[in-house]
């Protein structure tokens, strides 16, 4: 709908008239603003790039106005929680040209910084990095909402919204026992695959080359025995095994929030067994 409407009347002949047509209008602020992130989306301890522009269409330059950013805050129970830290630095862009980077005045638990100027029909470009802490939400279609404004300018602000990446995230654990182990001995090797992301893998291969050898085999995973050539392959004169594409699955992690609001991640998990004689 536009802003704003016109008619005209005309009166001519002492008793006629005529009306125009209704013109429309549309009236735009002379400030506005915009931020995007440069990756919208994130895992634990991922870091964040933004970029903030602000537009002046006015005919007047703006001058030290106070920028600020609120971390993404979101409120749990009595507590107000901050899921982004500053990492900077703050990169400053004056109608694209690069200037002194800006020094802010406040960086926890929120961003607080003076822009020198915004100069006349311009805009400026703000470009800084946040860490995504051990407050921001990791499970599926969770989110982090971030907030930038300009205090002088009411109404002038702007929001970017980045997701919590839905992948598999997993590492991997070795051991042997016994150990010290015997020439000729039966060994056992195990593997534990944790997953710390908020998605179930599938498709992982795993793969070995044992030194020294193994010889008769048997290979298990969570305790159900693997079938060679269908589940794994051996290759017995170079020691490789290659446990194949969907015969793992390493379930997705679980997520909780303690009493401060600190996520704590509990990994998903699988334990791969082999056994075989040195």
């Amino acid at each position: 709908m536009p802003d704003f409407t016109n008619q005209a009347l005309l009166t001519y002949s002492s008793n006629r008239s005529a009306l125009s047509n209704i013109a429309t209008g549309t009236i735009m602020a002379p400030f506005t603003m915009s931020k995007t992130a440069v990756n919208n989306d994130y895992v634990s301890n991922d870091d964040v790039t933004y970029v903030v522009t602000i537009t002046n269409s006015s005919a007047s330059a703006l001058t030290n106005i106070t920028v600020t950013d609120n971390f993404g805050a979101y409120s749990y129970g009595a507590l107000t929680l901050y899921p982004l830290s500053f990492v900077g630095p703050v990169l400053y862009y004056i109608n694209g040209v690069p200037q002194a980077n800006l020094v802010p005045t406040q960086t926890t638990p929120t961003l607080i910084l003076t822009v020198p100027t915004v100069p006349a029909s311009g805009n400026v470009t703000l470009v800084y990095e946040v860490n995504v802490n051990q407050y921001a939400p990791l499970d599926v279609n969770d989110s982090v909402i971030n907030l930038a404004a300009v205090t002088e300018l009411t109404g002038i602000s702007a929001t970017a919204t980045i997701v919590a990446e839905n992948i598999p995230q997993l590492a991997i654990t070795k051991s042997i026992s016994p150990n010290p182990v015997i020439d000729d001995q039966v060994a056992t090797y195990t593997f534990i695959i944790d997953n710390y992301g908020n998605t179930e893998s599938t498709d992982a291969v795993l793969t070995d080359t044992f030194n020294p050898i193994l010889s008769n085999i048997s290979v298990s995973n969570d305790g159900t025995e693997l079938v060679l050539n269908t589940d794994y392959t051996y290759n017995a004169a170079t020691g490789l095994l290659t446990i194949l594409s969907g015969t793992l699955t390493v379930p997705a992690a679980t997520f909780s929030q303690d009493a401060n609001g600190v996520v704590t991640t509990t990994p998903g998990f699988t334990t791969v067994v082999v056994t075989g004689t040195l």
